[in-house]
């Protein structure tokens, strides 16, 4: 890793050692620390929306981040210079975490009312929460979903990056399955699209069934927004 970027070096080890430390460590629930939890939720501490981005639930899931942050964070890092590449890819991870955890709370809201309307109140829907039930209900069933939601992974972050590289180098090519060269400009739009057409339907169409799709394009945006702004100002005068 001679040519990365100290900053994506130190990242991606702290990642690596947030894994480790999660599997060795099986008599701690780091998972309970670290992970986003739903807001009401006891568990909820705001460190979460910074120590979520570091934590991965499976080998493949921290490679493959791992890899988009090799791959799209190091032109990034060389465009903007260490310092604000680490604001950017913080502000699109917890940004990105914010707008989850928003539409998550609107569809709970609506769960939640929907059970009320039905002759509950809101501390008898609480109590029948648990994460190991699964309800017949539709309504509860959401509501107990979200209320014992974990979010983890740096997918936000990683979005925020392909945003902001498809943005600064949209002719530039990348090969889908290392194979198949896509220009920038198409293939990160695409897979963006996707991940919000699977958030709303409920459909996976790129991204795995238990994937945080309007994490992804919450990072997405954030990082699209930031990119535009600095292109746009990075010559003005002062």
């Amino acid at each position: 890793m001679s040519r990365v970027p100290d900053i994506i070096k130190h990242i991606i080890i702290i990642n690596i050692l947030f894994f480790v430390a999660t599997i060795s460590m099986q008599n701690i629930d780091l998972g309970a620390m670290f992970n986003l939890h739903y807001f009401d939720n006891p568990k909820f501490e705001y460190w979460q929306l910074v120590t979520s981005m570091f934590m991965h639930g499976s080998i493949g899931h921290i490679f493959f981040n791992m890899l988009a942050l090799y791959f799209f964070g190091t032109p990034i890092v060389q465009l903007y210079g260490k310092n604000k590449f680490l604001f950017f890819y913080f502000s699109a991870g917890i940004g990105a975490s914010i707008i989850y955890l928003l539409e998550r709370h609107f569809e709970f809201t609506g769960a939640v009312d929907a059970l009320i309307n039905l002759g509950s109140n809101k501390q008898e829907i609480y109590e029948l929460f648990s994460p190991t039930k699964i309800y017949a209900n539709e309504q509860l069933q959401t509501a107990n979903s979200i209320y014992n939601m974990q979010m983890l992974g740096a997918s936000g972050a990683v979005f925020g990056l392909l945003a902001a590289y498809g943005w600064n180098f949209p002719n530039s090519e990348i090969y889908l399955y290392f194979v198949l060269p896509i220009k920038a400009k198409y293939f990160i739009p695409v897979i963006v699209i996707a991940d919000l057409i699977s958030g709303i339907t409920g459909q996976p169409l790129l991204s795995p069934v238990n994937t945080a799709y309007f994490a992804h394009v919450g990072g997405a945006v954030i990082g699209l927004i930031m990119a535009y702004f600095w292109k746009k100002n990075q010559y003005r005068m002062y």
